[in-house]
């Protein structure tokens, strides 16, 4: 078994994949199968160019099912590079699936695929011409705060083969051209005009809200909106002072072209989370953003613990977040931690002193706070430079008891940016639990009292390892006094991009209300299915792929008022399970039928659909289920008294049992109370000329006598009732209280039986499930993914 796993392997690097991708995909037995599969048939088992086994690993993972007949001419397109753009593979994906297993029609399909078809230079300024003209008007009104990615979607429609990079340098050039540099307006944040709801329409604007995504969100490259590191010399924030000429954020010509040799003109980026507790689908985005960004610009991304705070912080979920991290399907380019980069912080913090733009300062918090309010200077502000170093040097060595002292920073008491006014760059810390995080720390200058750093100190380190700076729109505010910082030492000034958090309906996100729920047991554990931690939604049975659909369908906006419904992410999700999950019959609370017509010893072999399209003459499309005189159906698809709206069984009344045969109700045994359905009595019809309406799944004693397979059916729904409970101030009182219902023994066909942690179904007309990781050989548990539809509807809580 180890001597083919590596075998696989070695043919999943062949084809380009990176190590850690190839370990992640062995690790899916279904993804190995389809990849192993598609590699066969595309003959390219001694290897080929990476860019083709990006679009093989493509395939296998998102090719329509109920296409696979045409799938080898599909992989001869791609080795022949007639289709070489994950765009082109997309449009055969469409065209496939509505295809289905019919003749595929060559010319159509090309045409459908832009096979051959060649977009020069010429062809996409002429039709970014065109659109600068339509929306002249437009750009000219709004300048630089245009909707780019708007006037992308226009040219993609006119050229939706065209190179899109090629696309946004023709697209700035004409910005350019039309408007001129950027000026100090261009960079403001523009006033939100508030719109007034219409009563009546609120419902539907909901509805629409968690609508599919439209294609241009999640067709454009969504980093596009980002300048080339050799642009980084425009002038790009703005700091004003009170008491001095107004400091225009760039960098030099020399500076810049120092910094492009060191980093080889290849964007860096980093993602810094704090490890205090597990990821949440938040950092889905930052991570999307941060990592996303450096690959698709072939650079690379920092992964930085932010260990700066180590009574809250553990080695558990250090692990976690490199294991996420992966299984989110980024690979950092270096893995580091603030406490790397002490001494480095500490020497610049004796810089900013020698230069006259730090002090050491001995206001307690609360008058720190006072002279804040009322923009007074602190009486040690211009207290001499020997003096400071001295003072920061007694802080470092432990001389001065915690509380005492603060290194500040020398910035603008009078601004009108509250960040501006002298904010605190070192505090003392004397106690520290003992662990491991902390003796990595301490090592740094060996003495049990330490300094710790606070945030604002940390913006030296984007520049200490060359990055770009990209954060949440919280941060905005904080920008000037970062530039005032990287202005004073005279670093290299980086790029920085504000972006909106993601906000989701029905949970919560903050680190402490999510500890609290672990730490107090309103939940089962940081990966508790129902939270919006990425471990909870992959025990749930979310893919990562899901997520970061999600995620790119949003996009990288700056709108920070935005509540995203559940519902939207719950799209993406089935999108993917709906061509990923294959069929099954389970049947979560059994009601009991003896079919009296059949004999009692006889156990027939049906075949059943793993998927809805599958070929006839696909073998391993289908699998077998037994049919038998006794069967078990739901409870809730039995009623005593019949409706002309009803589908369901009911006395005298027929239904077709889904891959089998129609059966009618001839008789029902009541318990004592005459009300509780015991077992009903019916017969089948073998020759099936019967043809009932409903259609209902069900599940068969395996051979006279034996109960089918049990199983255990978790059911998760949202944890909280309100849209936002974050707002409440009882926010744990709108917890759900039916957000998780245990059905101990459901039954399913045997086939069940060999599923493995990993696999994923759709049991048919219950919802797409997943194993759970509490599975044991004795008894297999399933979460609840998602519902097969959205059972929410409008304005649903």
């Amino acid at each position: 078994m180890v001597k083919e796993d590596s075998n696989v392997l070695d043919l999943f690097l062949k084809i380009g994949l990176d190590e850690k991708t190839a370990k992640n995909t062995l690790a899916n037995n279904k993804v190995t199968t389809n990849l192993t599969a598609v590699i066969h048939e595309a003959a390219v088992t001694d290897g080929c160019d990476r860019a083709v086994g990006n679009l093989l690993y493509t395939v296998a993972t998102k090719f329509p099912a109920n296409a696979l007949n045409h799938r080898p001419t599909l992989l001869q397109y791609i080795v022949s590079t007639k289709i070489k753009t994950p765009a082109q593979l997309e449009a055969a994906f469409a065209f496939l699936a509505s295809t289905a297993s019919e003749n595929l029609k060559a010319h159509d399909f090309e045409e459908a695929c832009g096979v051959g078809v060649e977009v020069s230079k010429e062809d996409i300024e002429c039709a970014v011409s065109e659109v600068f003209e339509e929306k002249k008007t437009n750009i000219l009104e709004q300048r630089y705060r245009i909707n780019v990615g708007e006037l992308f979607g226009h040219v993609r429609k006119k050229l939706p083969w065209a190179d899109p990079k090629v696309v946004k340098e023709v697209v700035d050039l004409e910005l350019y051209k039309l408007l001129g540099e950027r000026t100090a307006a261009d960079n403001e944040k523009p006033v939100k005009k508030k719109k007034e709801k219409p009563a009546k329409t609120e419902d539907k604007a909901k509805v629409e809200e968690t609508s599919a995504p439209k294609q241009s969100e999640e067709e454009l490259n969504p980093y596009l909106i980002f300048p080339t590191p050799e642009e980084n010399y425009k002038v790009h924030t703005e700091v004003y002072f009170s008491d001095r000429p107004v400091l225009r954020a760039c960098n030099s010509k020399e500076l810049l072209e120092k910094h492009l040799k060191v980093t080889g003109g290849k964007v860096l980026t980093r993602f810094p989370p704090e490890p205090n507790g597990f990821l949440h689908i938040g950092h889905a985005k930052a991570m999307f953003v941060d990592f996303g960004l450096a690959k698709e610009r072939g650079g690379g991304c920092y992964l930085r613990f932010d260990d700066t705070n180590p009574e809250a912080e553990k080695k558990e979920y250090i692990d976690h977040i490199k294991e996420i991290v992966g299984w989110m399907g980024w690979e950092p380019f270096k893995i580091t931690y603030t406490s790397d980069y002490f001494q480095d912080l500490y020497e610049l913090a004796v810089e900013l002193i020698r230069r006259g733009h730090a002090y050491v300062d001995h206001q307690t918090p609360d008058e720190v706070k006072e002279y804040r309010e009322k923009k007074m200077n602190s009486p040690w502000r211009d207290r001499p430079i020997e003096e400071s170093l001295r003072l920061f040097d007694e802080m470092k060595k432990g001389m001065i008891d915690e509380g005492k002292a603060t290194l500040r920073m020398k910035q603008d008491m009078q601004n009108d940016n509250f960040n501006m006014y002298d904010l605190i760059a070192y505090r003392i810390k004397a106690s520290f639990s003992d662990n491991s995080l902390l003796i990595r720390m301490q090592g740094i200058n060996g003495a049990s009292t330490q300094v710790m750093i606070m945030p604002i100190a940390l913006l030296i380190l984007w520049k200490i390892s060359l990055i770009r700076y990209l954060c949440t729109l919280e941060f905005e505010t904080r920008r000037a006094s970062y530039y005032w910082l990287l202005d004073a030492l005279g670093l290299y000034q980086p790029f920085v991009w504000e972006y909106s958090r993601l906000n989701v309906s029905n949970t919560v996100m903050s680190k402490r209300k999510l500890n609290r729920l672990v730490t107090e047991n309103w939940v089962d554990g940081w990966d508790d299915p129902r939270l919006m931690t990425l471990a909870g939604l992959r025990r749930r049975g979310v893919t990562s792929t899901a997520i970061n659909a999600f995620v790119r369908g949003i996009g990288i906006t700056r709108s920070d008022s935005s509540m995203i419904q559940l519902s939207r992410l719950e799209y993406h999700i089935r999108e993917e399970l709906n061509k990923t999950a294959a069929r099954t019959l389970v049947v979560l609370n059994p009601l009991k039928v003896v079919i009296t017509n059949i004999e009692a010893g006889l156990v027939m072999d049906l075949d059943a659909k793993k998927w809805p399209e599958a070929p006839a003459d696909d073998a391993s499309s289908f699998y077998k289920v037994p049919f038998s005189r006794v069967v078990y159906i739901e409870r809730t698809d039995f009623r005593l008294k019949d409706s002309k709206d009803y589908y369901g069984l009911a006395p005298g009344k027929s239904v077709l049992l889904r891959y089998a045969y129609p059966i009618k109700c001839t008789d029902v045994i009541l318990a004592d109370d005459k009300e509780t359905v015991l077992e009903i009595r019916a017969e089948y019809d073998p020759s099936k000329t019967i043809k009932p309406k409903g259609v209902l799944h069900w599940v068969a004693e395996p051979s006279p006598g034996v109960d089918p397979l049990k199983v255990e059916v978790r059911l998760f729904d949202r944890l909280f009732r309100s849209e936002n409970p974050a707002e409440l101030d009882d926010w744990l009182g709108d917890l759900c209280p039916e957000s998780k219902v245990v059905i101990q023994n459901a039954y399913a066909v045997p086939s069940v039986s060999k599923a493995t942690l990993g696999d994923k179904f759709q049991f048919e007309r219950l919802g797409y499930f997943a194993i759970d990781k509490d599975s044991t050989s004795e008894k297999l548990v399933f979460n609840r993914t998602v519902t097969l539809r959205d059972n929410y509807g409008k304005g649903g809580k």
